[in-house]
């Protein structure tokens, strides 16, 4: 939408006044930029080699993801001193692909009153004209949270390595008036601009215990004033962090995404996602947007039911969306902490990695969203190794071979023929219940089938994901698993079973699997992303060349295997040529 320019002169006279005091280089020189991992990455059997993460120490929350001056940009919540939460900083990298990345120094630390005790999650909007702005929640002197505003200092810079701070930090604080807990008062969304000609943005808070999206308004971006009544708010929910809100098109077949200040329009559905910070989930809601009173209305809320959809399953939280001009999509990212000890953390010199960036879109049904790796990660397979059709019979296990099965893309679909011997349920159960109940080893009648991945010889170690039907209601109930009840022979360690129900009709319908494996990550997509599940693990018996890669089926009924396809994978890398000119 135009804007005029005596607006933007003004927007930037007020927050081009305070420089960010220039930081120290998190690596040194650019040869130490060259690779996505330490020199020691050899010896460390855990860490990643295409998920994202830093070299060293914790990270967290991923932050203001754009795309600007032809690089994909993500500033994420990061501790440069040690592999344990605090002395947090906004740190930042940059990519052409959102696969391989290139660390910069730090976009963001704590310089003013302001955010003097931390510089904690925020957002990035563009702004008419082009120019990025980045809402950040910061901690002042009396640990109040506070929202403040940075702009890049010189926008020719498609790296944007250096940021200035308004001098009118703080932008939005709570008050006693409007009866915020100064504790509970953070991490602002991407702003959309209103058809009035209004900004708005959402700030995640609470009340007691009703959970909420405190909505602000502006002309300028700088001058913001609380809406009369959050955008949406549920009891009994607790604290929203991370609030996102963002359109997406209905009867997408096309996965098409639009840009977050596409509201109003027949064709435009909206999608409000919570972190909901008692849970540690990402829960999100569809529904419709009503611009002339500025409330969100879903479809199924979270007095609705108990039960509420969640982007991933598993181990997953703390995520945010961008739009990707370039190629018309939503990208989502999410971060991933650890579920080893934190004295095991320390040892390693590292904690938390983000997923695998992904597209995501609504279902044509409306019911849901989808999402699937970008398909840039495609470009690290290699080696690839294809099945023709096999029927896997009940108690068989084959071995998947010629791929590098720490570091490996792996689909597999199968079908049902029988469903004369499924399970049945005689009442509703929580499905990740379910799942710890029905683990990889108990023998089911029509499941569980799926991979099993980092497992060792004799089975003493194994992570299996898979799929188990079940009867509810004369209804057939596809349930997928990833079970880590065996990850690891370390005890220590988090192995938490995770699982949903997958919305695939399996007498119609292939069941399909795609399962990322890197080192101690797994990554599931089930029902071609219709249901997302992450988990952590850390085997001992099960690393390097050591850990085996198998099709299983532990049901009494046959399935087929109708295809298989699988891929060694290589390590993401910084690709990019920094020479003077940037």
């Amino acid at each position: 939408m135009a804007i005029s320019s005596i607006f933007l002169l003004s927007l930037f006279s007020l927050i081009y006044v305070i420089p960010i005091e220039a930081t120290h280089h998190v690596y040194q020189t650019l040869e130490t930029l060259s690779s996505h991992h330490s020199s020691k990455s050899n010896h460390q059997p855990y860490r990643t080699a295409y998920h994202f993460q830093p070299l060293k120490n914790w990270i967290n929350d991923p932050n203001g993801p754009m795309r600007y001056g032809g690089f994909y940009h993500l500033f994420y919540q990061y501790n440069p001193k040690g592999a344990v939460w605090g002395n947090i900083v906004w740190a930042h990298s940059v990519s052409k692909d959102l696969v391989n990345w290139t660390p910069l120094d730090h976009a963001i630390h704590p310089s003013q009153p302001s955010d003097i005790k931390g510089c904690w999650s925020g957002s990035a909007t563009i702004l008419p004209g082009g120019k990025p702005a980045i809402l950040y929640t910061g901690i002042d002197p009396n640990n109040h949270q506070v929202q403040n505003i940075a702009i890049p200092k010189n926008m020719s810079d498609p790296l944007l390595r250096e940021w200035k701070k308004s001098p009118k930090n703080p932008l939005m604080e709570p008050t006693i008036a409007n009866k915020i807990n100064s504790s509970s008062f953070r991490d602002p969304t991407t702003s959309w601009l209103g058809k009035d000609g209004f900004w708005r943005v959402l700030i995640g808070s609470k009340i007691d215990t009703k959970g909420m999206a405190i909505l602000y308004k502006s002309k300028n971006f700088v001058d913001w004033v609380e809406a009369k009544h959050p955008l949406h708010s549920a009891e009994g929910t607790g604290m929203w962090e991370c609030p996102d809100f963002y359109p997406v098109l209905d009867k997408n077949l096309l996965r098409t995404g639009v840009d977050t200040s596409r509201n109003g329009d027949d064709d435009v559905r909206h999608v409000l996602k919570v972190s909901l910070d008692d849970t540690k989930h990402d829960h999100y809601l569809i529904g419709s947007y009503d611009v002339v009173k500025d409330v969100f209305v879903p479809e199924n809320g979270f007095e609705d039911n108990g039960f509420v959809l969640r982007y991933d399953y598993g181990k997953y939280y703390a995520s945010k969306t961008f739009f990707d001009d370039g190629k018309n999509r939503r990208i989502l990212l999410g971060w991933v902490n650890e579920s080893s000890s934190v004295a095991d953390d320390v040892k390693k010199g590292w904690s938390g990695i983000h997923t695998i960036p992904r597209e995501i879109w609504l279902h044509e049904s409306g019911k849901q969203l989808v999402q699937w790796p970008v398909k840039e990660i495609e470009n690290l397979r290699m080696n690839p190794v294809n099945w023709p059709t096999k029927v896997i019979k009940g108690g068989e296990r084959i071995s998947i071979t010629g791929v590098d099965s720490v570091q490996a893309d792996v689909e597999i679909s199968f079908e049902i023929s029988d469903l004369g011997k499924v399970e049945s349920l005689r009442k509703w159960i929580d499905p990740q219940l379910l799942c710890s109940q029905k683990g990889a080893g108990v023998k089911g009648g029509v499941g569980p089938f799926g991979l099993l991945v980092f497992a060792s010889q004799g089975l003493k170690e194994y992570t299996a994901v898979f799929f188990r039907i079940f009867k509810y209601q004369d209804k057939n109930l596809v349930l997928m698993c990833s079970d880590q009840s065996r990850s690891s022979l370390n005890k220590d360690n988090d192995m938490t079973s995770y699982g949903t129900f997958v919305d695939v009709d399996p007498l119609h319908e292939k069941l399909s699997l795609r399962t990322l494996i890197d080192h101690s990550v797994v990554e599931s997509f089930g029902g071609e992303g219709r249901a997302c599940v992450t988990a952590r693990v850390y085997p001992t018996l099960a690393i390097h060349d050591k850990a085996m890669l198998y099709a299983f089926n532990n049901g009494t009924s046959a399935v087929k295997i109708t295809s298989l396809s699988a891929w060694s994978m290589k390590k993401a890398k910084d690709q990019l040529k920094l020479t003077s000119e940037y």
